[in-house]
């Protein structure tokens, strides 16, 4: 998350004075009628300032083997090699699954003021390279440890090529109930670019797979601005994925991190990499193309068909504590976030420091400074189609922040790129912002706001923390 916020330019340095001319509104009364008319959304009427500090009842588990490292990836992964196609028997995998299961064993926590797990993502790396045998261990603990709900969602990442009908049934079997399918391209030329270990044919082998099993819900992943990727390419993509019918489609553009193979040989926005210019026209087309087939684009990079978001990564968006176990994984318990060592040695070692009672970042007494929440509430909120809940952040804020955002937004609202929306939902005119007394939310507008999210993230943090 400090890595996401240090991005940000601040483009103003102080809030802006109220004002009672035309076209904006007193302080006092902007604030009464957000007390007065907005709806709370929060559960429970919990404040955003004790949200964070709730027990968690999501757990992000990083299962992470791969065949190979693709050239964009600068994730914490162990590579396998391509010996053995399913690595059943691999020392390396059991060795990690069960230092894994040590540490979700030694976490500590309060059974009975834990609320059992309501989503489970396994994430890497590729997860379906771990036998279910050993993604069994894994359930098993953190079931033992926490509990899970019947009806909980549990993800798992999987590649083409990884697994065949049996484990996608054994793996049903364990609870895994939603696959996100890492497919990121139709074009064999494009994935062998990136390095990716699967062709196309396994992708279809892969979707059939998934669907004769019977997942009802599945994730297709795709990402666009690739090296030599054309608009034809991207738009077959596209057509190829809407033709297959997941239920949920994430669409990643392409980040050029260093200490990657990509970062070595390439430079954003120069050739083979697509211009600026060129990325948001493919950033358009997949929000067009996927919200004409009936795909919600209810997050910058997620659609869904209704009732199939994805509920994990919701509790990433609303800012709500999850557990993190594994290589790498980052958690966020007590509003503070905390990471793993990322190389295995280091690992064990805090696993090891975890059990001897050294070393528990679940259960923080540090202070949670509101600024920072309210940055964190603000990003997290404009990533999404539901937007900032005015009253929400308003109580647990103040109102003097959220007059100064508004102001701060003026130009924004009026070119367009932010737009307001009132209790149910419908957009409000910017020339009507100031005095509408129904005023509900804040959002980014779909797809040229979301498009300059950085930007306009930070006019907000600028705000905040001036």
């Amino acid at each position: 998350m400090m890595a996401f916020r240090s991005a940000f330019t601040p483009l103003l340095t102080s809030a802006f004075p109220t004002r009672t001319t035309s076209g904006t509104l007193s302080l006092s009364t902007f604030a009464n009628s957000l007390t007065e008319h907005c709806t709370q959304t929060v559960r429970q009427n919990v404040s955003l300032l004790d949200l964070c500090k709730l027990p968690p009842a999501s757990a992000y588990v990083h299962l992470p083997f791969c065949r190979k490292r693709c050239h964009y990836c600068d994730f914490p992964i162990i590579a396998l090699g391509s010996s053995s196609d399913h690595h059943h028997d691999d020392p390396r995998i059991s060795s990690y699954v069960e230092t894994l299961c040590r540490e979700i064993m030694a976490t500590n926590s309060t059974p009975s003021s834990c609320p059992p797990l309501q989503t489970v993502f396994l994430g890497g790396g590729t997860p379906s390279l771990v036998p279910p045998r050993l993604v069994s261990s894994v359930l098993d603990a953190l079931s033992s440890k926490f509990g899970v709900c019947g009806n909980a969602e549990i993800s798992m990442e999987m590649d083409p090529g990884t697994f065949n009908a049996a484990a996608m049934k054994e793996l049903m079997g364990l609870g895994v109930n939603r696959v996100s399918l890492g497919v990121q391209s139709f074009q064999d030329e494009l994935l062998k670019c990136c390095g990716r270990a699967h062709g196309v044919d396994e992708i279809f082998e892969a979707v059939e797979i998934v669907k004769s099993c019977g997942v009802e819900n599945w994730s297709l992943d795709l990402i666009s601005s690739l090296p030599h990727q054309t608009p034809a390419m991207w738009e077959e993509s596209l057509h190829l994925t809407i033709q297959a019918q997941p239920t949920h489609v994430s669409v990643y553009d392409l980040q050029v991190e260093q200490d990657t193979k990509f970062g070595f040989l390439y430079t954003p926005g120069e050739f083979p990499l697509p211009s600026e210019n060129q990325s948001a026209e493919l950033y358009k087309m997949a929000s067009r193309m996927l919200s004409n087939a009936g795909y919600e684009h209810y997050e910058i990079s997620s659609y869904g068909k209704t009732g199939y978001r994805c509920r994990h990564n919701t509790t990433y968006w609303k800012n709500k504590p999850f557990y993190a176990f594994g290589l790498g994984s980052a958690s966020y318990i007590g509003g503070v976030r905390f990471s793993r060592p990322r190389r295995l040695r280091e690992y064990t070692n805090y696993v090891q420091a975890l059990e001897n009672g050294v070393a528990d970042h679940t259960q923080s007494e540090g202070i949670v400074e509101p600024k920072d929440l309210a940055m964190d509430v603000v990003m997290l909120s404009l990533r999404t189609a539901d937007g900032l809940d005015l009253k929400s952040f308003r109580e647990a804020f103040g109102d003097s922040i959220l007059l100064s955002i508004f102001e701060a937004y003026r130009p924004y609202l009026e070119s367009g790129l932010v737009i307001c929306l009132d209790e149910q939902r419908r957009n409000v005119a910017a020339d009507e912002v100031m005095s509408n007394e129904k005023l509900a939310y804040l959002r980014l507008s779909d797809p040229d706001g979301f498009l300059l999210s950085n930007e306009l993230i930070s006019v907000a943090f600028a705000v905040i923390c001036p």
